[in-house]
């Protein structure tokens, strides 16, 4: 494969700003009996799009451990764009909190965008055992001991 084949390198953002984390299409297999994107799958995609955002803060795996709020705001139909913008809230010694803003637009009116969800994940940084560490430490393979914090699921 050339460099001309692959997309030119990012520039870093920074991670306290909204940026697009994921953009997916919703699509049949996802809907509920009414013919709407299920609820859990729009909350799944926006919990990938949050952890992009701590995981290139800690530089390392995180794990899930909280949505502290998650609204639904509009329904989601089958065909619809959906982007995913998220941000970095707050930086704990351990954990990271993420804001996730959900939008999207219609197959047959593209420029009809419009909100359909937001919420606040908690990711904690995790080390190659699973167990808690220093969001600044996240890329480091030493273990810790389980006193020192939340062990990964």
């Amino acid at each position: 494969m050339t460099s001309k084949l692959l997309p030119p390198s990012r520039p870093r953002h920074h991670l306290d700003e909204w940026q697009l984390a994921l953009r997916v299409l919703a699509m049949p297999a996802d809907t509920n009996p009414y013919g709407d994107i299920f609820g859990g799958w729009l909350l799944s995609q926006a919990d990938v799009a949050g952890s992009t955002v701590a995981i290139a803060r800690c530089g390392g795996r995180v794990a899930t451990i909280s949505v502290q709020e998650f609204r639904f705001l509009s329904p989601v139909r089958v065909g619809d764009l959906v982007d995913l913008y998220a941000r970095l809230e707050r930086v704990g010694r351990t954990s990271m909190s993420v804001d996730v803003s959900a939008w999207a637009s219609r197959e047959s009116l593209p420029e009809d965008v419009h909100q359909v969800a937001s919420g606040r994940f908690v990711y904690v940084a995790v080390d190659s055992e699973g167990r808690s560490c220093p969001v600044d430490g996240a890329a480091s393979s030493s273990p810790r001991s389980a006193e020192d914090g939340i062990r990964s699921a």
